[in-house]
């Protein structure tokens, strides 16, 4: 793929005419103002950019992203900040342009008959599953960052989440798109059928392609029934392999009920339980895993508390399960859930940690966090790994911390020695280097090695075809040779 040619910083001119398109709510130009956007969560990219713009519709937006093309600027698609790689981030150069669509937060409609959603890309994951549940139905898709992110982030990145193992990831909730390309034309795909064999899924390309191939503004999303019951239990058990088994138990007695099933290391539920306010143990004592598992049915009159008490029963008889305690009210299972959702603060709290969110056959976790735990602790004396997430999908956050009392600073400076290391037995287990969190600007080194030959060189033309100035979200994805000015390293 030929190269892309150099970004422009945009002109004086350019500002003043975004200006009397967007208002003064839609455009950013303050230093302390801009800032806030420049930094993502993790804190590991610290960027600039000329302005932040903030369209307050379809129109404004393509307007905008028209006129920046026109003359060259690059542009980063940002949701609510929430990315894990870094992948909403604008570089150090200082010439490109933000555009958060955190205006653009309407939910349009919803069609109880269809059971869809019209939802526009600024509003949050969590605002979305209110009005779904108003509506008597139900957004699966839920993630640790809901509160913050918004619609479009979370299909631009092909968000997982907790309930994967039964509803599947962000691509498999959307029916419609609607999106702005690079050169600010609207694909116009807002079409709620469930059959449409008329050519390419070209709403598929935009979903996971990281604000590469242009901004989605406006979704529809498949709705699901709102269950009428849910029981939730957090289990101890021994390792992976017990977890494995549990689940394995779990499916044998009904997969329809499984509405997550997520793994937690004893010594990340430390850290927890350590470090966040009101997060305790409700068991007797620690133990060296755990498995939180809900059931849910929209099944009127479903005993699910007798088939969860069936499953656990059996297991603690065997052996598989030492201890387990089921939630007896909805505060009881928020509680347990805490403990779940705050892994990624306490290790943010407990120092610097560095990230792995990979993906392996399901069969094949319990050999990866024994092989991986091992492979670090001989690269780092005294690191700590912190796995856990989604078990029952094959998805997990190999986390590891810093060595209690290590610089943090000398810590993460081993990041990719680390992350190459969780990697080469990932993929001696064929897995993935990113299941759910994208490739941002953390990991597009890794690409040629993993994705190269045929696969890499069908993403670089379809993004030379779609963006041949290289506009959208230049540094995420793509190695750093094929797009200027993209670091391959946190600055």
């Amino acid at each position: 793929m030929p190269a892309f040619p150099a970004l422009n910083a945009p002109s004086a001119a350019l500002l003043s005419r975004l200006a009397a398109l967007l208002g003064p709510a839609g455009l950013l130009t303050e230093r302390s103002d801009v800032e806030p956007f420049c930094t993502d969560w993790r804190a590991l990219y610290h960027g600039h950019a000329a302005a932040v713009l903030r369209p307050a519709n379809t129109a404004e937006l393509a307007e905008a992203v028209a006129l920046c093309a026109r003359e060259g600027v690059a542009m980063v698609p940002q949701g609510g900040n929430t990315s894990m790689v870094g992948g909403a981030t604008p570089d150090a150069s200082g010439r490109a342009i933000v555009i958060c669509l955190s205006r653009m937060n309407r939910v349009r409609r919803i069609d109880p008959v269809d059971q869809t959603m019209e939802v526009e890309a600024g509003v949050t994951l969590k605002a979305a599953q209110d009005a779904a549940r108003d509506a008597g139905l139900m957004l699966p898709l839920s993630i640790s960052s809901e509160g913050s992110a918004q619609i479009g982030g979370v299909l631009a990145t092909n968000a997982g989440g907790n309930n994967t193992v039964r509803y599947g990831n962000a691509r498999e909730l959307v029916l419609g798109l609607e999106a702005v390309l690079p050169d600010g034309q609207v694909f116009h795909g807002l079409r709620r059928l469930r059959k449409d064999n008329t050519g390419y899924a070209l709403r598929q390309l935009f979903v996971g392609s990281e604000g590469t191939l242009g901004i989605i503004s406006t979704a529809i999303l498949q709705l699901q029934p709102q269950p009428r019951a849910v029981e939730a239990a957090l289990c101890a058990v021994a390792d992976a392999a017990a977890a494995l088994a549990l689940f394995a138990a779990f499916r044998a007695q009904d997969p329809a009920l499984i509405q997550a099933f997520e793994y937690m290391s004893g010594a990340g539920m430390e850290l927890v339980t350590t470090l966040v306010p009101g997060a305790s143990l409700p068991l007797s004592e620690p133990a060296p895993a755990y498995v939180l598992v809900e059931l849910a049915t929209p099944r009127p009159n479903a005993d699910l508390r007798a088939a969860l008490e069936e499953v656990l029963g059996a297991a603690l008889e065997d052996g598989t399960v030492s201890d387990a305690v089921i939630a007896e009210s909805e505060g009881q299972r928020l509680a347990l859930w805490k403990l779940r959702e705050e892994h990624a603060e306490a290790q943010r709290r407990a120092g610097a940690s560095v990230k792995n969110d990979v993906s392996v056959p399901v069969s094949h976790v319990p050999e990866l966090i024994a092989r991986a735990s091992a492979a670090c602790a001989a690269l780092v004396p005294g690191i700590r790994p912190a796995p856990f997430g989604h078990i029952g999908d094959g998805n997990i956050h190999f986390n590891l911390v810093q060595p209690e009392g290590m610089d943090p600073a000398a810590f993460l400076a081993m990041d990719h020695r680390i992350m190459d290391t969780v990697a080469d037995i990932v993929r001696d287990l064929d897995g993935s280097f990113s299941a759910e969190h994208g490739v941002g600007r953390l990991k597009p080194y890794m690409m040629p090695d993993w994705r190269g030959g045929a696969e890499l060189a069908t993403m670089r033309r379809i993004k030379a075809a779609i963006d041949p100035r290289g506009v959208m979200n230049p540094g995420a994805i793509f190695p750093p040779d094929d797009l200027p000015d993209s670091p391959a390293h946190p600055s």
